[in-house]
């Protein structure tokens, strides 16, 4: 395997954790956390210096186009001046709804020039997922492209719109034409500086009984986003670094985005739709030695055999994986065919990533383990009386909040969190400690679907069914699945007048496909005469697991 990194002494994860500072972490960021800030200024202006490149970009059609700091520095300016001009400023929010292209990276940085809010949206969402997450950020301008901009059409009460085009293509009145506003814009932009404690980011986060909530994002979380890159990814100046995921959920955003252009390392885009011959292309093309991204796409590399992988096989110095727990198979194949150490990592878009098998850092590694919390982190496991639990019994994995320096999550946006309490955050998944503080984990204690590393809330999906007039009532879960982990099924009680059919159930999903996401519809639907609830009337969506484990077994 080929090491692109200089040498240097080992790292071990005691000491690290030993000599957590978070001072000195602080002084690796150009303004104060007090005051001062500017996350466009940490992840891009810091940076620039002649020819340093910021971005690699593989188009759709296959072309390659580099982008340094210094470009992305001036696009940036233009954005944050073309906010200005339409009363955008500090504490606002701009959500964006891009493919992976420079167009996207320039939207991020010029919204955090501006001192104002960036808020991801998944290009496969539908308008009921975009108008839950507009409402709850109170977006003032979203930027998209045409391909997209229809499904705003369907957004109650949607901002000012501004579209990305494509050659030959028109802005619709009333938009703004990124591209001309851009060029119309003066090439330089003081950055606003704001405090550690102020926003930088608004994230959603879905859960089992209500609609997605937001998750807000200071700006002092860079702090945390750099110290994986550090610690857990290994991010070293010689490498050439590839994050897979969409920077439409927070692993992107927080890692494809953030965390490499924060270290001043360039970031890798490739705005095609994900294959194995396209992943193998980009990293041979690009020389990728250092990639990150979910076990889903790691099981479909797999899936294509040792032969497609034998041209890059050594080129790759680390993998990481995050999303869902790493079948031991991938680890062992990684190391086989492709002469790569992938390990797994964990985290939520409330965390980021907390714990990890450690790139960085010499710690033991376990089989089917996620890892040891990292450096700035003291997680715990819990009883439901919300006791520290000793190695070897089952409970919640909680974060202990005042004795975890690089923890910014204080709560949800607007909303109660139920979820902290007794100063810590519990993130929902059950696990147990190993002996060596290692996590194993055993599975989720809510009802949240993890989906080829998505993480879906079943009431968004239930609600979506229940638009359908076909529809009385609706519960969603989760079955297992060899390639995605998990898919979705949908359980339906059909209103009167209409018979369950398999033209009935695609009617239904490409209806949530079309209403929320494409990631998100439920694959496999089954018509029932009711659902099993509580007393109080909720969804015993566990009954509707396990019955249909029974069913299965029967079958």
């Amino acid at each position: 395997m080929t090491d692109t990194g200089a040498p240097r002494a080992s790292r071990a994860y005691d000491a690290a954790v030993a000599g957590f500072n978070l001072a000195a972490l602080e002084a690796t960021l150009t303004g104060r956390r007090d005051a001062g800030l500017n996350a466009c200024v940490e992840c891009c202006d810091r940076h620039v210096a002649p020819g340093r490149v910021a971005l690699d970009w593989i188009a759709k059609d296959g072309r390659h186009l580099s982008l340094t700091f210094a470009e992305l520095q001036e696009a940036a300016a233009r954005f944050a001046n073309m906010l200005a001009t339409q009363g955008i400023g500090a504490g606002d929010v701009v959500a964006a709804m891009l493919p992976r292209t420079p167009d996207l990276l320039v939207a991020i940085l010029g919204t955090w020039r501006a001192g104002a809010v960036y808020q991801p949206l998944f290009t496969a969402f539908g308008p009921k997922a975009i108008e839950q997450r507009l409402q709850t950020s109170r977006a003032k301008v979203v930027v998209t492209n045409m391909a997209n901009r229809l499904k705003l059409d369907d957004v109650p009460d949607c901002p000012r719109v501004a579209v990305a085009l494509s050659p030959g293509e028109a802005a619709p009145a009333g938009d703004i034409d990124l591209a001309a506003a851009l060029a119309a814009a003066a090439p330089d932009f003081a950055p606003v500086l704001r405090s550690g404690g102020d926003l930088f980011l608004m994230m959603s986060t879905s859960g089992t009984t209500g609609a997605p909530k937001g998750v807000p994002v200071p700006l002092w979380a860079l702090l945390a986003f750099g110290s994986y890159m550090r610690d857990a990814v290994d991010l070293r100046p010689a490498d050439r670094f590839w994050n897979i995921a969409d920077p439409g959920w927070a692993y992107g955003l927080y890692y494809a985005v953030i965390g490499p252009l924060l270290l001043g390392h360039a970031t890798t885009f490739h705005e095609g739709p994900f294959t194995v011959e396209s992943t193998y292309d980009v990293i041979r093309r690009l020389g990728i030695t250092n990639l990150a991204g979910a076990p889903t796409a790691y099981r479909l590399l797999i899936a294509a055999g040792p032969e497609a992988a034998a041209p890059i096989k050594g080129r790759l110095r680390v993998v990481s994986s995050a999303g869902e727990p790493l079948n031991p198979e991938v680890i062992r194949w990684f190391a086989e065919h492709l002469a790569a150490p992938i390990h797994d990592h964990y985290g939520q878009t409330e965390l980021g990533m907390v714990v990890n098998n450690h790139h960085g850092l010499d710690h033991p590694v376990r089989a089917g383990s996620a890892g040891l919390a990292m450096p700035g982190f003291r997680v715990v496991v819990l009883d439901e009386a919300g006791r520290e639990l000793p190695p070897n019994q089952p409970g919640v994995l909680a974060v202990d909040m005042a004795r975890s320096p690089l923890c910014w999550f204080t709560g949800y946006w607007q909303k109660d969190t139920p979820a902290i309490a007794g100063g810590y955050y519990r993130t929902g998944d059950t696990v147990e400690f190993e002996p060596d503080g290692s996590i194993s984990f055993i599975g989720r204690s809510d009802d949240v679907i993890t989906s080829a590393g998505y993480r879906i809330g079943p009431f968004d999906v239930e609600s979506a069914l229940l638009e359908h007039p076909a529809v009385t009532e609706a519960a969603v879960v989760g079955v297992p699945d060899p390639e995605r982990t998990e898919i979705v099924k949908a359980f339906v009680v059909l209103a009167r007048g209409h018979d369950g059919s398999e033209a009935l159930a695609e009617e239904l999903r490409l209806h949530v496909r079309n209403r929320l996401s494409a990631h998100a519809y439920p694959r496999l639907v089954e018509f029932v005469p009711d659902l099993p609830k509580t007393p109080s009337g909720k969804i015993q969506r566990f009954i509707l697991r396990r019955q249909d484990v029974e069913k299965q077994a029967r079958a």
